[in-house]
């Protein structure tokens, strides 16, 4: 009996030898160098960082350890959300055909986007198939954890067409999904393309992509592809934070470029000027949603809200805009329908009265329209949240 009593007491004295040496040894094993390369201003030599010192991977409302307990148990008020929520799924016949030929006119090129869910969206044009940052999973997370979609995915992914390029932002579960870019990438051989450091995580489950710097390009196929600053972060695990750039992308396209925000906060703003310096933007895909972790606020340091989204597109000189990065993962404390009510009770704030920025129904493809001069009419954030400040912009959890 004593001798049990004894082994039982030593073993425990190993198991926690074990896990005091798990949490010194674990956190260097997960940590990964994904990049090397010259310092530079967004650059230290080993992690990346937002050119303007924010530090946007600092946990909203307290520790990294309280905030995770609170998106795991939802324990903080948040307003409910559905479990599922009905979509139509796009049918292969309602996207662009194949054999669609280019327009004579190249401001006529027809344009076809399709709002997959959250960031995940294809842009049809002749000749090219754009998936950018491609979710298929279930659960946005490694091991099978993480937020559970509560939308299907808007196209099926045996009904996509022959993707020719795929666009990743930044390393993220809910932007780079390993499982659907291998389906992809053994399907079709698509031209991956992102920023620095990504390409490691990719080439390490067997595919090739192209991995730039800000302001660098790479010609695929009749596009060129822009990768261009936006104002994030970036980790796998909990210790490889910021190994991997994010950006947001500019592709050239006949009759008006495509710009994809990717997952950005505000910053300095001045990444704006930066996408809109390439050339004129017909279609712009900015996020809108995952930015509210307490009561009332309106944007996070790493997401934009609804009204910073509005001042985005209004300074993008954009012909038009898809609402994208939200309703589908719940990331976040707003309600499940607050992104769109809050652009559409912001444009009302600003006076706008177009609807060439909104939001779009998941598995529904909309034909963008060419091009034309985008007025830029004046914006005031302080006075759309001074009236954004009542009962109606208050309702809004």
């Amino acid at each position: 009996m004593v001798t049990g009593v004894r082994r039982a007491g030593w073993g425990l004295v190993w198991i926690v030898a074990i896990l005091c040496l798990a949490v010194t040894i674990v956190p260097r094993f997960l940590d990964r160098i994904y990049y090397r390369g010259v310092a530079s201003d967004h650059f230290d030599g080993a992690r990346f960082v937002n050119p303007d010192g924010d530090d946007t991977a600092a946990p909203p409302g307290g520790s990294r350890s309280g905030f995770l307990w609170r998106q795991a148990t939802g324990s903080d008020g948040r307003p409910a959300w559905p479990t599922q929520v009905p979509v139509t799924p796009a049918r292969p016949a309602e996207l662009l055909p194949a054999t669609t030929r280019p327009a004579r006119d190249p401001a006529q090129t027809p344009l076809r986007v399709t709002w997959v869910g959250h960031a995940s969206a294809l842009i049809q044009t002749p000749g090219l198939n754009i998936l950018t940052d491609p979710v298929w999973s279930d659960r946005a997370g490694p091991f099978g954890f993480g937020p559970k979609r509560v939308a299907a995915p808007g196209i099926a992914l045996d009904d996509l067409p022959k993707i020719d390029l795929i666009l990743i932002s930044h390393n993220h579960y809910d932007h780079l999904d390993l499982s659907t870019l291998k389906r992809l990438y053994d399907r079709d051989r698509p031209a991956i393309v992102t920023a620095h450091g990504n390409d490691a995580i990719l080439r390490r489950a067997g595919m090739q992509a192209t991995a730039l710097d800000w302001r660098q390009a790479e010609r695929v196929g009749g596009a060129t592809v822009h990768v261009v600053r936006n104002h994030h972060w970036s980790s796998r695990w909990f210790v490889d934070r910021n190994r991997a750039l994010w950006s947001a992308f500019v592709v050239e396209l006949p009759g008006g470029n495509l710009f994809f925000a990717g997952d950005t906060g505000m910053g300095d703003g001045k990444w704006v000027e930066e996408a809109r310096a390439v050339g004129p933007i017909r279609l712009a895909l900015i996020p809108i949603g995952a930015f509210r972790f307490q009561p009332g606020q309106m944007a996070s340091g790493a997401h934009i809200g609804p009204v910073d989204a509005l001042d985005v597109f209004r300074r993008l000189g954009a012909s038009r805009g898809m609402a994208i990065h939200w309703g589908t993962f719940r990331l976040s404390y707003e309600g499940y329908t607050t992104p769109p009510k809050l652009l559409s009770a912001a444009k009302a704030c600003a006076g706008v009265t177009d609807r060439r920025l909104g939001a779009v129904p998941i598995g529904r493809p909309v034909d963008i329209a060419p091009m034309t001069a985008a007025a830029a009419p004046p914006f005031d954030r302080d006075a759309v949240l001074r009236c954004l400040d009542g009962p109606a912009g208050n309702a809004l959890r």
